[in-house]
């Protein structure tokens, strides 16, 4: 039973979310197969706050896709040449060309948010993001770039619980940063800097769509299944392919397995 919301109540099962995960990255490749040939261009930011689920939900999305067709950018903290510049240049530069898709994992609202919060600019900056933010998107999506913007809502018990998680995880743990931490200290904080920043930039052209994100198998369902819906993609038929005959053998020797250096068998010591 969904809630007003649109969320369904308790936690989905796992072959129900796999089954239809499965389905939805097939529908995704055809996505990208549109996109390719069409030459559209398609841009995804995944927004939220730490642990809300973002990276998991990109590694579903691109899990079958081409990665010369769908590209993720994540990018690092500004260079000092990058902090000289207009604060949106260095996104621009990452923006698709025709028949590419592009998923920010993190984009320019990190002003709206870390950047606001942490101190990492300063109030005029901030405010001047606000103005220039709707007038670039408005410019993108004149430009005819699909745009599509995504927040990951998690609440503060379900966000510390993944803490906790990734700290206690090796194969996790570089995760979790001490700034990752303090955004636990600065709950409200964030949640004021998100509140402005919805203010301002849930525009028309570009509005913010928020995924619930406590549950993260249903999260990423919704997600993928709205990014979808909202794209006027088509099926565009595969080219016809055959496997071909195997040629005669015309005598080829492989040279002796000595004279090359192979991988030592790991997989063998864990036999019993």
């Amino acid at each position: 039973m969904a809630d007003k919301r649109g969320n369904g109540s308790g936690k989905l099962s796992r072959s129900l979310y796999e089954h239809e995960l499965r389905r939805l990255q097939t529908e995704l490749v055809r996505l990208q197969e549109w996109v390719r040939v069409e030459g559209a261009r398609l841009v995804v930011v995944f927004e939220g706050r730490d642990a809300a689920g973002k990276g998991s939900t990109i590694k579903r999305v691109t899990e079958y896709l081409n990665p010369r067709v769908a590209r993720i950018v994540a990018l690092p903290r500004p260079t000092e040449r990058e902090r000289t510049q207009w604060y949106f240049q260095r996104y621009a530069e990452h923006l698709p060309a025709a028949g590419e898709m592009v998923l920010f994992d993190r984009s320019w609202y990190n002003r709206a948010g870390v950047e606001r919060v942490m101190g990492f600019c300063t109030p005029a900056e901030h405010q001047r993001f606000l103005r220039q933010c709707p007038v670039f998107e408005r410019m993108l999506v004149e430009d005819g770039i699909l745009l599509r913007k995504y927040w990951f809502s998690v609440s503060d018990e379900v966000q510390e619980q993944r803490f906790r998680r990734r700290l206690e995880d090796p194969a996790r743990r570089w995760k979790l940063s001490p700034m990752d931490l303090e955004s636990l200290t600065r709950w409200e904080e964030y949640s004021r800097a998100k509140d402005e920043m919805f203010v301002h930039t849930d525009i028309a052209e570009s509005p913010w769509y928020v995924v619930e994100s406590d549950d993260k198998r249903r999260a990423r369902l919704n997600m993928i299944a709205h990014l979808l819906a909202t794209v006027p993609y088509h099926e565009i038929a595969p080219p016809a392919l055959d496997i071909p005959a195997r040629p005669a053998a015309t005598g080829y020797q492989r040279p002796p397995r000595d004279l090359q250096t192979y991988v030592p068998d790991h997989a063998a010591r864990l036999e019993p």
